[in-house]
């Protein structure tokens, strides 16, 4: 069964338009890897994180910041689908 990608974020903070953003790449780049990607807006202050089904592969609060998009596909690829080369931004091609 392929995974659902959840990508919460705070609407306060004005973070939507950036979970659309990295929605959109998510489903662009894993297309035939995933089920779908799921905005979900945080009842919490400065939430923005990304999970595979359950398993939170990304979370603003303890990384302290926000990495590139590549890196963040990046870390998606490793649980989704190991073998997938990202192209010109893969830091392993």
């Amino acid at each position: 069964m392929k995974p659902t990608i959840t990508i919460e974020y705070c609407p306060k903070c004005g973070w939507m338009l950036r979970a659309a953003y990295m929605a959109q790449e998510l489903l662009t780049t894993f297309i035939d890897d995933i089920n779908g990607v799921l905005l979900k807006p945080a009842g919490i202050a400065g939430v923005y994180t990304i999970s595979v089904n359950e398993d939170v592969l990304y979370d603003r609060k303890e990384r302290g910041g926000f990495p590139e998009i590549k890196e963040l596909k990046q870390l998606v690829r490793d649980k989704v689908n190991p073998e997938k080369n990202l192209g010109h931004s893969d830091k392993n091609a």
